[in-house]
């Protein structure tokens, strides 16, 4: 039986491969042997997933989810199987389609309060940046602190998770002191915006920036009091040493 499968899974016959992804004999060696085809047929995929004793095998299912071919209503319901690390490795691979990946790190996301603390330290290391910026929001402030230095996280996911109700002290804090992250100016901007910056930072930010920005932050109808009241300080600190200059000369 088992030189048949073997036989079958190089097969160039649709009907065969789709005999050997439903044969119950299939071992785990020849699923993967079978998943690594690139040109196997959806049926093939279809009627794997449907073979129970292989789809008791971890590694199967991972590569029958990663595999460019497998239907989107085969992946769905068995991405929702997959265990934490095999979704943050599916959402990391390369070879991975683009709609699986996100599939991937949305379902990671929605298991984020179920999960533990080390789990999520983990992730917030590790994990792509869509997930870590979920983590910048988290309560714990070493899993913040993780997040922050996540190798993937952007810019951009990081100045929407400053901007957003739900950034916390502990998050304010990391970015103001991270080494990286303080000092590109649309962090120190969405910093300013942020009530829980500390006004000593705060006010350091201001200076580095151009008075357009400031006045330009200032016509946001979003701007919190608090934020507000710094940028007004900055600026009439600055107007005020402009009269000096203009007056002294």
């Amino acid at each position: 039986m088992s030189n048949d499968l073997t036989a079958l899974i190089h097969s160039h016959s649709a009907d065969e491969l789709k005999r050997a992804a439903s044969d119950a004999a299939l071992s785990e060696e020849l699923a993967l042997a079978l998943l690594e085809r690139r040109d196997l047929p959806p049926e093939a995929l279809e009627a794997l997933s449907k073979n129970a004793s292989a789809l008791k095998l971890r590694r199967v299912m991972v590569a029958l989810v990663s595999h460019p071919k497998t239907p989107r209503h085969v992946s769905l319901p068995v991405i929702r199987h997959l265990y934490t690390f095999e979704l943050m490795q599916l959402a990391l691979s390369p070879a991975v389609l683009a709609d699986i990946k996100k599939l991937a790190e949305e379902t990671l996301v929605s298991r984020l309060e179920k999960i533990t603390l080390g789990e999520r330290t983990t992730l917030a290391r590790r994990a792509s940046g869509r997930v870590a910026a979920a983590l910048l929001l988290d309560s714990e402030p070493r899993v913040v602190e993780a997040a922050v230095s996540n190798p993937f996280l952007t810019e951009v996911l990081v100045v929407k998770a400053l901007v957003s109700e739900k950034a916390t002290a502990a998050l304010v804090e990391q970015a103001c002191n991270d080494g990286k992250w303080s000092v590109r100016r649309e962090v120190r901007i969405a910093l300013l915006r942020n009530p829980l910056t500390p006004a000593e930072q705060a006010a350091q930010f201001a200076q580095s920036l151009p008075s357009g920005v400031l006045h330009e932050m200032l016509q946001d109808s979003r701007l919190n009091d608090i934020s507000r009241e710094r940028l007004q300080q900055e600026l009439q600190g600055r107007e005020q040493e402009e009269g000096k200059s203009s007056s002294s000369s």
